[in-house]
């Protein structure tokens, strides 16, 4: 039995519909369909009842931001599943999480530390910035970026899910970590792609704080991992806008 938890977010359920329904477990908050159980990262006892049994365990990271809350998350699911008897995890992390205990994957660095010293056997999933978030909307006129010009490794929920049911559904991938990317692009590129004008300006709020990263060139970096889990190239974000 393999064990989704956040199974109705947005990732989660994409990773449910790759897996066979006779094999996995939805593990959601607030349970709504048939064959979903309830695991709250603020419920213990309801984890360690959502994860019995499981052979397997996608531990997908908790939505909360603030990185105490969400490593409390974190440790909390990790003793549910060693007191369910889990026999392996797997974890969405992020990309720099081993390295880089600080800002975007301070929770993640923490987790994955915990993982390895807990015994369990693991695989890591470093993911990258979603794509998805980061696109204009259908109705924009314009293409607004602080970013610099500088390349975005982002990569689409549906591929990041296709890859996580992969790890599960297959053996040989225990002790690893893949630090997943997708093929780079740029927003002028974006803009040139969808025929609009694209102006140098950078967005208010926590969406500027995030494209002066990418001005940085923090999110340039490529490996194969991805494109090697799913054995084809992963979805670029430039053709996939104008089909």
């Amino acid at each position: 039995m393999i064990v989704v938890t956040a199974a109705s977010g947005a990732l989660g359920s994409l990773v449910v519909e790759h897996l066979p329904p006779g094999l996995v477990r939805p593990a959601v908050r607030y349970p709504r369909h048939p064959g979903q159980v309830r695991a709250d990262y603020d419920d213990p006892a309801g984890m360690r009842e959502a994860f019995s049994g499981a052979e397997r365990l996608l531990l997908i990271s908790s939505p909360e931001l603030d990185p105490a809350h969400r490593l409390r998350h974190h440790l909390a699911a990790l003793e549910a599943a060693q007191d369910a008897g889990v026999r392996s995890v797997v974890y969405t992390s992020f990309l720099g999480a081993d390295t880089d205990p600080t800002g975007l994957t301070e929770a993640h660095h923490a987790t994955e530390q915990a993982i390895i010293e807990s015994g369990l056997p693991y695989t890591i999933l470093r993911n990258p910035l979603y794509s998805e978030p980061l696109l204009p909307p259908p109705t924009a006129s314009e293409v607004l970026s602080g970013t610099g010009g500088k390349g975005l490794n982002t990569a689409f929920r549906t591929d990041l899910a296709q890859a996580a049911a992969t790890v599960l559904l297959e053996d040989g991938h225990l002790g690893r970590a893949y630090d997943l990317t997708g093929p780079l692009w740029t927003f002028p590129q974006l803009a040139a792609a969808l025929g609009l004008p694209y102006r140098e300006q950078t967005p208010p709020g926590p969406m500027g704080w995030l494209h002066s990263l990418v001005r940085s060139g923090e999110f340039e970096r490529q490996t194969s991992d991805l494109e090697d889990l799913l054995g084809r190239r992963p979805t670029p974000v430039i053709p996939r806008t104008i089909e």
